[in-house]
């Protein structure tokens, strides 16, 4: 019995190990008094477990966890260095806020992205070629990219405040166009709720009204059936008939009332800048279409003609520079004659001119083009000369005056 009743040595340590086991599921660091290492201060080592309205606060700067009191003590007084051992960056007690992830890499990358899209917010309708537009976004993500992982921060930094002060002007405006698309957004927002509110409310109106046409159509059949006025199957087929066409005379009144409410709520004037949609002016104001801009076709810029386009060179000869002729020789060499800015080069121009003007007119391609025109003066001209012949001369004298 004595042997039964003696336990083996492997008993007592697992018992021990199912203690411990237990232990340590009842500290479990998302119990909110827990003591891990999330809940200790670095600062002042207080702990959530002796005060459990501690709260902890991050400043962006360098994004280390110190309590609230420490933040209260530390800088009260104004900007302070970073009490975290190595760290050493000149905090602000007005930067301080609290943490919104548990982990303090999310939250750096959400707060640097923030900040880049502040910067970084040109659309897409900015840009006149997808691949315009994908650059952009490719050297934003750069951007960001080297500022979360630490890669050549100051060269980083400095790109990202010369785009900043390149684009000043449109980083407003864009700003401005977020702004506004909040609150038109916000606005169709409020209107839909306002629709859904008067629809309850048209609903629960007609429910009411049902009831209270029921309650009087029974009271006035019990009213009826007591006087003994008609059989009670015909009063109550009667007072189903009212109280249906009287129920179905409010729903269209309601009906109509809804729809009146929810029209007007549509048509009423908007501040939204981007609730129109190219092209169809009766679309939904809700829906918009958005996309690469236009692109603007610009042409290329000639240089100045002064004859319009009319070419002067010519065709059937070619200009020399120099002819040889003895009575041009004085023209040429005389100071009297070229110092009034005569040129000789002028009269070879007129005199080749002059020579060869007739060698562009051909009469049988004009007789072609001009048709019948020809014909009708000849026959006119006919005309007149036999008439001249028969009547004989004309007697200009003044006798017959």
């Amino acid at each position: 019995m004595a042997q039964m009743q003696a336990s083996r040595p492997g008993d007592a340590d697992g018992e021990l190990h199912a203690h411990l086991h237990a232990l340590q599921i009842s500290s479990h660091p998302s119990e909110p008094f827990a003591d891990g290492p999330t809940e200790i201060c670095p600062v002042c080592k207080s702990s959530r477990y002796l005060n459990p309205k501690m709260r902890f606060l991050i400043n962006p700067e360098c994004y280390h966890r110190m309590c609230e009191s420490c933040v209260d003590r530390i800088f009260s007084q104004g900007p302070a260095p970073c009490p975290i051992a190595g760290c050493g960056r000149t905090l602000r007690k007005a930067r301080f806020r609290r943490q919104t992830f548990e982990d303090l890499k999310v939250e750096r990358e959400c707060d640097i992205r923030a900040r880049i899209e502040k910067i970084f917010n040109r659309r897409e309708d900015e840009f006149t070629s997808l691949r315009a537009y994908n650059d952009y976004l490719e050297f934003k993500e750069d951007i960001t990219f080297n500022l979360i992982e630490r890669v050549d921060v100051p060269a980083t930094e400095a790109k990202l405040a010369a785009y900043s002060a390149e684009n000043s002007a449109s980083i407003g405006k864009n700003a401005v166009l977020a702004i506004q698309e909040h609150s038109s957004i916000e606005e169709r927002e409020a209107a839909q709720r306002e629709i859904s509110r008067l629809s309850r409310e048209a609903a629960r109106k007609e429910e009411e009204d049902q009831k209270l046409a029921r309650e009087a159509g029974r009271r006035e059949f019990t009213q009826l059936v007591g006087a003994g006025k008609a059989a009670p199957e015909e009063l109550l087929r009667h007072t189903q008939k009212v109280v249906l066409k009287k129920s179905t005379a409010r729903r269209s009144v309601a009906e109509k009332l809804r729809l009146q409410q929810a029209q007007d709520l549509k048509s009423a004037p908007s501040k939204d800048p981007f609730s129109s949609v190219s092209g169809n002016s009766a679309a939904d104001p809700s829906f918009t279409i958005r996309g690469l801009k236009a692109p603007v076709i610009v042409e290329e810029q000639k240089p100045y003609d002064p004859f319009g386009g009319m070419s002067m060179d010519t065709l059937y000869y070619s200009l020399q520079a120099h002819y040889e002729h003895p009575w041009l020789e004085n023209a040429r060499n005389d100071a009297v004659i070229t110092a009034g800015g005569y040129d000789v080069q002028e009269y070879y121009a007129r005199a080749m001119l002059e020579g060869n003007a007739g060698l562009c007119c051909f009469i049988a391609d004009e007789k072609a083009i001009s048709g019948d025109l020809g014909d009708e003066k000849a026959i006119a001209t006919a005309g007149a000369a036999d008439a001249a012949t028969e009547e004989g001369d004309i007697d200009m004298s003044d006798d017959d005056i």
